[in-house]
């Protein structure tokens, strides 16, 4: 804004004094007054809606981000759960022409395992899928001669 130092204050003061006289010079100060007022409380309108504005446009901009990341993420879902379902289809071929051989997939994990999950179930302590998605391959035989 402009700045007034004291000295040009002084120097207005005096020249309306003369100009406008002492009886008309309290009102031409309170209505100098009450303009500047004005003038101020207009111009803090304007910035305080320009400032709504900006912060509208943050939000806005924000939000268009988030929503971008949650499709993007949504994206990664998709196809991480096709390919767990992928290998939902593949393991039962595999499974059906392997039966001979040993114990399905789901039925490798024992108690003595408790990390072991069953094919398709989420695991217990993180919900994730991902401990499915890679089974422990299948034993012929225990160590110990037991079936």
């Amino acid at each position: 804004m402009i700045e007034i130092s004291f000295g040009k204050l002084v120097l207005l003061a005096l020249i309306a004094l003369i100009v406008l006289g002492p009886e008309k010079l309290p009102g031409a100060a309170r209505t100098a007054g009450a303009l500047l007022r004005r003038m101020r409380s207009g111009w803090d309108d304007v910035r305080a809606e320009v400032e709504r504005e900006l912060q509208i446009e943050e939000i806005k901009r924000a939000a268009r981000e988030a929503a971008a990341k949650a499709e993007a993420a949504q994206g990664e879902l998709d196809a991480t759960l096709a390919q767990v379902r992928e290998m939902q289809h593949a393991a039962p071929a595999a499974g059906d022409a392997n039966a001979a051989a040993g114990p399905p997939a789901a039925a490798v994990g024992t108690a003595a395992e408790p990390s072991a999950v069953a094919e398709g179930e989420p695991d217990g302590a993180t919900g994730d899928l991902f401990a499915a998605a890679a089974p422990a391959p299948p034993t012929p035989e225990s160590p110990h001669g037991h079936a």
